[in-house]
C-alpha cells in the first residue's frame, strides 16, 4: 500500500498527580516528594532513565510546592535570586558537567538556595557521583545530597504507561493491542513513549488505526 506524508499533532503529555501512576518501581520517589518539607538540608536528587518519569513526578511536586521549573541549560544565564525566590525544580542537572559556566552558575544556585532554605529538586538520569562534575566543591555538595531513583516499570505500570501514551497521542488502542505490546517490548518507561510515538506516525501513514496486526507488525521490524 502506498504511503502518504504524515503530519501528526504534537502530543500533549497529561503531567497531573491524577494522571501519574504508583507503583513499586516509583513508589519511593513519589514518598520522597511527598515529603518535600522534611528533605535533609531541603534538597533532592530525582534519578530515572530518559523517559522514566523524572519530568512528570517534578511537574507534580511543583503543584504541591508552588515550585517553578527550568532548564539547566537555562543556569548560565539565569538570574539565580530571581529563580529561587521559592522551591525550584532543575531538569536535565546532569548535562551541565564539564561546561564550566553551568557548574558555576548551579554552585552559586546551590549555596544560594542552601542559604535561604529553598526547597531545590535536581533531576537526572544518574545519581551526582557519575556526573563527571569538574568544579571539586560542586561535586562534593551534590554527592552529599540525598538520591532517590524510579526504577524500571512492572508489568501493571508498564501497561498503564501504554494506555497513558495512547492517551496523550488521542489514539483509541485496545487494551488487548496494548497487553500484547506490553509483552514483546523493552521493560523502560522511555520504550513506551518511543513506541507509542512510532505507532502513531505509522497509523497515520498508512491510515489505519492501531490494531493488534499493526503492533505486530512494526515490533517484528
Amino acid at each position: 500500500m502506498a504511503r502518504q506524508l504524515a503530519f501528526p499533532l504534537p502530543a500533549r503529555p497529561a503531567l497531573g498527580r491524577e494522571d501519574f501512576y504508583v507503583a513499586p518501581s516509583n513508589v519511593s520517589a513519589v514518598a520522597m516528594l511527598d515529603a518535600w518539607q522534611a528533605w535533609p538540608q531541603s534538597k533532592l536528587v530525582l534519578t530515572a532513565p530518559a523517559g522514566g518519569g523524572k519530568t512528570h513526578l517534578a511537574h507534580v511536586w511543583a503543584q504541591a510546592s508552588g515550585a517553578r521549573i527550568v532548564s539547566a541549560a537555562e543556569l548560565p544565564d539565569a538570574d539565580i535570586p530571581t529563580l529561587l525566590r521559592g522551591p525550584l525544580a532543575v531538569e536535565a542537572a546532569d548535562t551541565i558537567a564539564g561546561h564550566a559556566s553551568a557548574e558555576h552558575a548551579a554552585f552559586h544556585l546551590h549555596n544560594l538556595a542552601q542559604a535561604q532554605a529553598t526547597p531545590l529538586l535536581l533531576t537526572a538520569r544518574t545519581p551526582p557521583s557519575r556526573w563527571g562534575l569538574t568544579l571539586p566543591d560542586l561535586a562534593s555538595r551534590l554527592e552529599a545530597t540525598t538520591t532517590v531513583q524510579i526504577d524500571a516499570p512492572d508489568d501493571a505500570l508498564l501497561h498503564r504507561l501504554l494506555e497513558k501514551n495512547f492517551a496523550d497521542h488521542q489514539l483509541q488502542v485496545r487494551p488487548e493491542t496494548i497487553k500484547y505490546i506490553a509483552r514483546r517490548m523493552e521493560r523502560s518507561a522511555g520504550a513506551a513513549r518511543d513506541i507509542v510515538a512510532a505507532l502513531d506516525r505509522l497509523s497515520l501513514a498508512e491510515k489505519r488505526p492501531v490494531t493488534r496486526v499493526l503492533a505486530a507488525r512494526f515490533l517484528e521490524h
